[in-house]
Order: structure tokens, then sequence, then C-alpha cells
């Protein structure tokens, strides 16, 4: 199978309280091969729970600052929950004050973007992560 193959099977949740830039991530994902009909959002972390209790997906990619409930808060509900704990992670943040970027480190984070990002760095992270090692 080729890794383009591959990232079109690929299912990736977009966490982010701005419907524009959910907007653009999607499209982003979907420029980089993966099937627009394998995309979910949602608003905030509340949400995005809900919505992995009946759906899995191979990514999640995520706003750090949200109402309700914020992408730190997101990733510790992730790792807590032994269904999802092993869940790849993608924390895109405005906030790159080191000392959050070091929370989400320490809560299990995959990897993190600083906002704003160009679409080819959210291209080149989100393929690194859901590629198999082996065709790496």
């Amino acid at each position: 199978m080729s890794v383009i193959q591959h990232l079109a099977g690929q299912k990736v949740l977009v966490v982010d309280d701005m419907k524009s830039m959910r907007s653009l991530i999607k499209a982003c994902l979907v420029d980089l091969g993966i099937a627009m009909e394998n995309i979910a959002e949602a608003a905030d972390g509340r949400s995005a729970m809900s919505i992995m209790q009946t759906k899995r997906f191979d990514l999640i990619v995520c706003d750090g600052d949200m109402p309700r409930m914020d992408g730190l808060e997101l990733l510790k509900a992730v790792r807590a929950d032994e269904r999802l704990a092993s869940q790849r992670f993608l924390m895109l943040t405005a906030n790159t004050h080191a000392g959050k970027v070091g929370l989400a480190i320490a809560a299990g984070v995959s990897d993190y973007i600083a906002k704003p990002f160009k679409p080819d760095t959210l291209q080149t992270k989100v393929s690194r992560l859901l590629t198999p090692k082996a065709a790496a």
C-alpha cells in the first residue's frame, strides 16, 4: 500500500472552537490525501470526547485554547481513558509559552504546532504521525 493510499483511509478528528480554522485544517488534510468523509469535527473538547465514545480515529488535531474543555484538558482525558490512551494527538496552539508546551508534552502530546502555521507544516506533521514507521 502506498503512503497516499494509506493516508486516504486514515480517520482524523479536528477540534477547534473556530469554524474557519476547522475548515482550513480540513482543507489541508484533504490536500494531503485524507478522504473528506474520514474527517470529523468538534467545536470543543467535550464534544470531541462525546464523538470519540462512538467513533475511532487515527489522529486528533486539536486547538489548545477553547471554551468548555481546552486542548490540554482533552489530551489529559484521552490519555486517562484506556480505550483512547494510545491515540495520536497533534496540538495547535497560539500560546507557545514554554510552560504551556511543557504541560502538553508532560501530558503525552504526540506533537504540536504553533499558530499561525503554514499548511505545509501541518501536512508534514500529520503525514509523519500517520505514516507507518516501516514506510517512513
